[in-house]
């Protein structure tokens, strides 16, 4: 019988063997996300580089290394590191009777390819945003979200900067949505994760990008620039444009807020100054009060 260290040893390492093989080249192209993410960050970099909104924003901006090693450590390094853990709470998990069809809601099995993958991202999009009005909500989560919030200019790389702590908070949630849609995600969800990556790169790049009427759909730059926003409106002190792929929810929700599209904003929060500058340091951060 499998004990729950094989589960986690197994699971570790396979892991790794499939974040190596993705790097040569050795899984399905439209399954590997180490250079998926590579060109995506690449061809959004190089639209900030040929259509800058903040033209007098250096192309390495402040942060942009610290960025991109966080990019690469969220995704990769911290999934290595937590899936084995995952895997024995799975486990757990049916030892208990709860399976991925316990609290299921629609059957997605029988529904053609498209409709799956629209509802798996709205159902997906949708919990990310709820978490995400959560991190700002409560302090104890905020003091972990505050990393993401540090960022004082804005670029593509921005988008994956968050705490570890956040993989923690929102991978839960994602399995619940996943759980509520029959415990079905879809052979092509891939699809979804790889648009979700490259409106998350737009959503944070130097870019001026509303998409015209789409803009109450889709979330952008402009809309998320003010998510970052140092100065909040009074009425809205927790925040402002929740939205991760979407910014349906935030105007479903009254969330929304945009006063002007010129770009010029002060990013952070109030006693950012506080947070450490480096890498390493950071990792650490929020485990005390008084963050």
């Amino acid at each position: 019988m499998e004990t729950l260290i094989d589960i986690f040893v197994n699971k570790f390492l396979g892991t790794v063997d499939w974040t190596i093989d993705s790097i040569l080249f050795k899984v399905p192209w439209y399954t590997n996300y180490f250079w998926g993410l590579v060109f995506i960050s690449i061809a959004v970099w190089g639209l900030e580089i040929v259509l800058p909104w903040r033209k007098e924003q250096a192309i390495f901006r402040k942060g942009f290394w610290t960025d991109t090693v966080y990019m690469f450590f969220n995704f990769f390094v911290f999934t290595i590191i937590i899936s084995g853990f995952y895997a024995i709470l799975e486990q757990v998990f049916l030892s208990l009777g709860i399976t991925m069809t316990s609290v299921s809601l629609v059957n997605m099995k029988d529904l053609p390819i498209w409709q799956q993958l629209l509802i798996f991202f709205l159902v997906s999009d949708f919990m990310q945003w709820f978490t995400h009005v959560l991190l700002h909500r409560f302090n104890f989560l905020w003091r972990f979200h505050k990393v993401h919030h540090s960022v004082k200019e804005m670029g593509f790389a921005a988008h994956l900067r968050y705490h570890w702590m956040e993989n923690i908070f929102y991978k839960p949630l994602k399995i619940f949505a996943v759980m509520l849609l029959g415990g079905f995600e879809p052979e092509q969800a891939f699809i979804v994760h790889f648009i979700a990556i490259a409106i998350g790169h737009f959503n944070h790049a130097n870019i001026k990008l509303t998409y015209g009427p789409f803009k109450y759909i889709f979330n952008n730059p402009v809309m998320h620039l003010y998510h970052h926003a140092y100065a909040l409106p009074k009425k809205r002190s927790y925040g402002v444009n929740f939205g991760i792929s979407l910014s349906l929810w935030d105007y479903i929700f009254k969330t929304n807020y945009i006063p002007e599209t010129s770009g010029n904003l002060t990013l952070g929060y109030s006693g950012d100054i506080k947070m450490p500058k480096n890498f390493f340091k950071q990792l650490f951060y929020g485990f005390r009060k008084n963050h």
